[in-house]
């Protein structure tokens, strides 16, 4: 590199030339052309406007004219000369000299720093890092290149790299760290504290949002709801880590940045606006086409995530539900119901009654007067508008789950499925009268939501209030605690009843009936563990079959895939290139006489099988997996190469 003493001479000459005063801006030109003056000159006067000419050799290089008039300090003397003439003090001045480049390479939770020179290649950083993080070269990914994947023969030159660059080593052929230390690190995570800082695209405003390493991504999206008014279902989010691919998992697992993370969220389109925006930017969608398949990689830097590109529907991001259809237990059902509201809305949430409706009034009503309580039924639909604020903001508040749980036995049912629907009128009926169950069955959607409070009387049971969705945690408590003046008004009345029959009964039917009522107790909770540990053992034992026969036909098919033709080969070839949902690519050729069908078997021996994926082309847009197997590869128009693309099915 030039002294610091030559640098000056090549600032102030190249001032002269330029006419540029701001030093700053000198400077930061010159450190473009790492300090070549005849480089730097050329790039701010377009060559057309004069020439320059080099001391050296007697070579005329294309430069700006010089203006006397804009620079009088420097003009010459002699009218005759148009052009100016620098003074350099040496060749080495103008020579090129190596060029330094910073790197910042991370891999899982380290990050090292190599420099080198442009003149190295990608495999001389791979050996560094080789020495550095121990991993063999034969095992290491190097990414983020703006360019692409490059071969480790790629001079640093040619890639027209900034001084300051960031990549990251990826190792799919090694394992993970230990069980041990990832736990140790994960439970750290959980204590720590997130800065979120979301952006809304639409009003373009910031929210600094803090959660803790414990809280899920669900919970985000549902307070952002709260702030944006943009339903988790209509969220469109730009930021989360490609590992956060579930709204379950805790921000510790989601391989956020910390302790700060940018997100940007959205309003999702509807489909007619989807039509209109595809419709105006198919130019830029055909100019996608024709290049590398790596761009589609990077797609989510402009808004546009693979559901998107694709077409994915929407469905497939619907939750789990509430309730399964058709339960033949409600015991059963009600278990799903309650993990199901616990992974959507946290476990701080009304202990809901396991068991049948009958149970629940035996629970609540049918016990000594002094500990009879409210039965509360809570009815959720899952299509209301009003659920995720019902269950996050009222349902959820520390002050209703304390003040159910000490006063009322809750209950819970789901009736976005038309069956289940049917079943709770028909106990509705039974229980609380044709009128009662008018009232729900005559219930909008949007309506959703309902909270019954119920109160067992010796002939009937009588519905005391019908809480609808759209209220506030005040009006809720207010009400509960209406219900609940009513209610002791009318326990007061059976304690003394009670009371006085009691006095009258013996001492060893109490003793009897504590007795019974505890032996059921205790077998319903030993039923219940005893089904919960059967299902978990028959949904491992049917996971375990599935994944073996899976194996199986795999191997199989892999076994029976014909050679992979060279690069040489007389016949034609196709080359295809296919991109799995998770970003990767599978390359390998064909002969173009080949059979579809042979393409279905690659994709399906690399753990895609073809009832399970769809082969997609983009342009023109159709799915592969329809056409004719028994169609050679040219006449499907696969030739000579083609970039394909994997799609679940719904």
């Amino acid at each position: 590199m030039a002294s610091n003493m030559d640098r000056e001479m090549i600032l102030a000459d190249f001032q002269a030339c330029t006419g540029i005063e701001n030093i700053d801006e000198a400077i930061t030109l010159l450190e473009q052309n790492n300090w070549d003056l005849v480089a730097a000159i050329n790039g701010v006067i377009p060559q057309e406007n004069g020439i320059l000419q080099s001391e050296y050799g007697g070579e005329t290089i294309p430069g700006p004219a010089f203006n006397p008039a804009s620079h009088p300090a420097s003009a010459p003397t002699s009218s005759s000369s148009s052009a100016f003439r620098p003074v350099m003090p040496s060749r080495q001045i103008v020579e090129r000299q190596p060029r330094m480049l910073d790197f910042r390479v991370e891999y899982r939770d380290r990050n090292v720093d190599v420099v080198l020179e442009d003149s190295c290649t990608v495999g001389e950083i791979k050996q560094i890092l080789e020495n550095e993080l121990q991993i063999p070269v034969s095992k290491m990914l190097l990414k983020g290149w703006k360019t692409g994947d490059v071969e480790d023969s790629t001079v640093l030159k040619s890639l027209h790299l900034p001084k300051n660059n960031s990549l990251y080593v990826l190792t799919p052929d090694l394992p993970p760290p230990s069980s041990s230390s990832h736990s140790g690190a994960l439970q750290e995570s959980l204590n720590q504290n997130f800065m979120l800082i979301i952006t809304h695209r639409e009003v373009q405003r910031e929210y600094n949002l803090n959660f803790s390493g414990s809280s899920t991504i669900q919970e985000v999206k549902r307070n952002v709801y709260d702030l944006t008014s943009i339903p988790v279902r209509h969220q469109l989010w730009e930021g989360w880590p490609t590992s956060a691919t579930d709204d379950s998992m805790c921000l510790a697992e989601s391989g956020l940045s910390y302790p700060c993370h940018r997100l940007t969220v959205g309003r999702r389109s509807s489909p007619a606006q989807t039509r209109e925006q595809s419709e105006e930017q198919s130019t830029d969608v055909h100019m996608v086409s024709d290049s590398d398949g790596d761009d589609f990689e990077d797609a989510t830097e402009f808004g546009v995530d693979d559901g998107e590109v694709f077409g994915m529907a929407s469905s497939a991001l619907r939750k789990s539900p509430m309730m399964p259809e058709n339960a033949e237990n409600e015991g059963d059902a009600l278990l799903q119901f309650t993990a199901e509201f616990s992974s959507r809305y946290g476990d701080c949430h009304p202990v809901f009654f396991i068991g049948s409706l009958e149970a629940a009034f035996q629970e609540a009503f049918y016990v000594k007067a002094r500990d009879r309580k409210l039965l509360a039924i809570y009815l959720h639909h899952d299509e209301s508008v009003l659920t995720n604020v019902f269950c996050s903001q009222m349902l959820c508040a520390e002050s209703i789950v304390s003040y159910l749980s000490q006063n009322f036995i809750t209950w819970a049912w789901d009736l976005t499925k038309d069956s289940n629907r049917a079943r709770f009128l028909t106990m509705c009926n039974r229980h609380f009268g044709s009128v009662v169950a008018q009232t729900i069955r005559t219930q909008k959607t949007d309506q959703f939501p309902l909270f019954l409070i119920i109160m067992g009387k010796r002939s009937s049971n009588e519905v005391l209030n019908v809480i609808q969705g759209n209220t506030t945690v005040d009006e809720l408590m207010m009400r509960l605690m209406a219900a609940m003046e009513i209610f002791t008004a009318q326990q007061q009345e059976d304690i003394k009843d009670e009371d006085e029959r009691e006095a009258r009964e013996n001492v060893k039917r109490e003793q009897d009936e504590a007795y019974r009522l505890s032996l059921e107790a205790d077998r319903a909770k030993r039923e219940a563990h005893e089904r919960e540990m059967a299902e978990q053992f028959r949904l491992e034992q049917i996971r375990k079959e599935q994944e073996e026969e899976r194996e199986a036909i795999r191997l199989s098919l892999e076994q029976a895939l014909p050679p992979e033709p060279k690069e040489g080969n007389a016949e034609p070839v196709s080359k295809l290139r296919i991109r799995t949902p998770s970003g990767e690519f599978l390359e390998r050729r064909f002969l173009a006489s080949s059979k579809l069908q042979i393409v279905f078997d690659f994709v399906a021996s690399k753990g895609f099988p073809w009832d399970e994926y769809k082969l997609l082309s983009t342009f023109p847009r159709r799915d592969v997996t329809q056409l004719d197997p028994n169609k050679s590869l040219l006449e499907v128009k696969l030739f000579p190469q083609e970039t394909l693309f994997l799609e679940a099915k719904e």
